[in-house]
């Protein structure tokens, strides 16, 4: 991409470590700051629809949605006004940060964009027996964990393809976690649309409300912050769907699929140009090995503790 209409920089671009699946820099220039993202296309799980998220972003812009305004979407690079405010630290957040959160949610689900129609998903991989084989021959340091998970994660897979899903589907963020959020004069921010798409709203709002109301684990889950999520939303004027483990569903598919993403990349065992950090994969898939079982293991406590 021509970062040039942008302006005349005032010094080189800056990496801004800390992404999970792209390559964030600063770019300050005369015409204000940038934060320009480096799409990893090499091995995505999913292909990017750099056009239907372009849009998206630019009507929810429109309508006060906050978030960094959307400059440009290219091949590969995507560029937002930078927008200052305080990171979001994986713990429970104020209850009135949440039941925010709840209100920010409705309106991004009134809104009406265009959506390119999507392939149906494929099954779930099945495929953790022939992984933990790979990572063992090769001699991976979470080799032994993994053997020791193929079970669960194999229940894990089958749970994700065999949960009901209530509906509605609807056209939304995908991805609101600590990590996509800001604190502006302690109201949040939403960052990293790039994974919008169609959802069933029970994912979406349980994914959202779990993410925000814990710690790293799952020893301190806040009920009041995961309640104020719901209650902002209904609030708002969105109708809340069935209570039930759909609500978890999507959560625990996605960490499933990051964690085998990640696994591939360690296996292949080279630093790719784009994408996390080899480092930050091996991370990433200790967390997995660690918190999936944990979660999975768990759901009929969050379901009594959440109802």
């Amino acid at each position: 991409m021509d970062l040039s209409r942008l302006g005349a920089p005032l010094g080189p671009m800056i990496r801004v470590h800390g992404g999970f699946a792209n390559r964030m820099y600063r770019l300050d220039t005369e015409q204000g700051s940038f934060a320009v993202k480096e799409l990893n296309l090499a091995d995505r799980r999913r292909s990017y629809r750099a056009e239907d998220v372009f849009r998206f972003e630019r009507a929810a812009f429109a309508v006060g949605i906050p978030m960094p305004e959307p400059i440009a979407a290219g091949h590969g690079t995507l560029v937002h006004r930078w927008v200052e405010g305080e990171t979001v630290p994986e713990a429970p957040v104020p209850v009135a940060y949440a039941y925010e959160i709840g209100e920010i949610l409705a309106r991004i689900h009134t809104l009406d964009v265009a959506w390119t129609r999507v392939p149906v998903e494929e099954p779930t991989p099945r495929d953790w027996p022939e992984l933990a084989t790979r990572a063992a021959a090769t001699g991976q340091p979470w080799a032994g964990e993994l053997a020791s998970e193929v079970e669960t994660f194999l229940a894990i897979a089958h749970f994700v393809d065999a949960c009901e899903r209530p509906g509605p589907v609807v056209l939304t963020h995908r991805d609101i976690q600590p990590w996509n959020l800001l604190a502006r004069q302690g109201r949040p921010v939403l960052l990293d649309w790039e994974l919008s798409g169609m959802l069933d709203l029970s994912g979406e709002l349980g994914s959202t409300a779990l993410s925000i109301a814990k710690g790293p684990g799952f020893d301190d889950v806040r009920p009041a912050v995961f309640h104020a999520v719901r209650e902002g939303y209904a609030a708002a004027g969105g109708a809340l769907p069935p209570w039930g483990p759909s609500w978890f569903v999507f959560m625990i598919g996605g960490w499933l699929g990051h964690t085998r993403w990640n696994i591939l990349r360690c296996l292949a065992g080279v630093e790719a140009s784009t994408g996390p950090d080899l480092a930050l994969s091996h991370e990433s898939v200790r967390d997995g090995l660690r918190g999936l079982p944990d979660l999975f293991g768990r759901l009929p406590e969050l379901e009594a503790l959440l109802r």
